[in-house]
């Protein structure tokens, strides 16, 4: 019987998840250099979509102090995207403080319980200042290798519309086929009307994309931070300079006169 593999990667999100990183990965703080392995582990917890690093404690610069922080007071949930913090975990184990030289980082460490894991244990990617896969910089949080993210040029025609405006209109749109994620349509930005924007102080990272700027249309709570534009791009990127996309969600959009349904995140 033909496997579905986007189904079977879904039944799979509730068990405890690894794979070797097979890369040097280093980690620094304002303070210096506190990590530095070849033998790193990405780790997925129950639940979560996106790996955390797992190390062994002999490659820290730093002292592994059982930990007194409380625990996480937000709730775990089935499916759980970067914005759960790494103090929510979904897998039995020990929180560990992090301490370097004058720097103490409160439960930024987690070993799980499993054996198979080595006891390596867990890092809070946002308590680090710095983080590199060889010598190229990370952000975000650290990349799935199961993870792509496609961008192909197309002649098809495509728009899209918010509240029956257009705030975009192109011969020459970009799609963005990402893994697990929506289908983007991303737009030459002299084909969008910048009349109906007005620019955001929201930022956002995407570790294989880049930092990107965002848009509203005013005057409506349902307008807010509609479409973004990557500014700082990773070189796996490139295509998405001066690119704008919309929210396919919260916008309708036309292909070839279409109107696009919208696959949701995780639908079979």
């Amino acid at each position: 019987m033909a496997l579905k593999l986007s189904r079977t990667w879904f039944n799979l999100l509730p068990e405890l998840r690894f794979e070797p990183a097979a890369r040097r990965i280093r980690a620094r703080l304002e303070s210096g250099l506190v990590l530095d392995t070849t033998d790193a582990l990405l780790v997925w917890e129950p639940g979560r979509v996106t790996p955390i690093f797992a190390v062994p404690t002999a490659d820290l610069a730093a002292d592994v102090v059982p930990s007194s922080a409380p625990a996480a007071d937000l709730r775990p949930a089935p499916v759980m995207d970067p914005r759960f913090p790494f103090s929510v975990h979904t897998t039995g184990g020990t929180a560990f403080d992090l301490v370097a030289a004058a720097e103490t980082l409160p439960a930024a460490a987690f070993m799980p319980n499993d054996p198979d894991l080595g006891g390596r244990v867990l890092l809070d990617f946002s308590a680090f200042h710095q983080w590199l896969e060889e010598d190229q910089e990370i952000k975000g949080h650290p990349r799935d290798p199961f993870h792509r993210v496609d961008a192909r040029e197309s002649s098809r025609a495509s728009r899209v519309e918010f509240r029956g405006q257009t705030l975009a209109e192109t011969a020459h749109p970009l799609f963005v086929y990402e893994t697990m994620v929506p289908v983007r349509t991303y737009y030459p930005r002299d084909d969008v009307d910048w009349r109906l924007l007005e620019p955001t102080a929201t930022q956002s990272v995407c570790p294989y994309k880049g930092t990107a700027r965002y848009w509203s249309v005013a005057g409506t709570p349902e307008g807010e931070d509609l479409a973004w534009s990557y500014e700082s791009i990773l070189p796996d990127s490139a295509q998405l300079q001066d690119r704008v996309c919309f929210y396919d969600e919260r916008t309708d959009v036309f292909v070839d006169g279409q109107k696009r349904e919208i696959a949701a995140l995780f639908k079979f």
